[in-house]
């Protein structure tokens, strides 16, 4: 399983993480924030739980190129 975590108030826009994986996240056209594709809100902690083990590279790659550091990934 593979735990995808987003802290989105804390979003500052820069697109990078939709850059490094277009699989897992997308920007709002409303707010000019990313998005969690397909999770769960818990007080602004958006978590995606997914027995694909495929996205964790590139979710990897987002979690590195944040720069304020507001995604986490790991596997379980």
């Amino acid at each position: 399983m593979v735990v995808v975590t987003l802290q989105r108030d804390k979003c500052i826009g820069c697109n990078y993480c939709v850059e490094m994986a277009p699989n897992l996240f997308q920007m709002s056209k409303k707010d000019g924030k990313t998005v969690l594709l397909n999770s769960n809100d818990a007080k602004g902690f958006f978590t995606l739980k997914s027995p694909d083990h495929t996205i964790f590279e590139d979710g990897e790659l987002a979690v590195k190129a944040c720069p304020v550091k507001i995604i986490s990934i790991k596997e379980v």
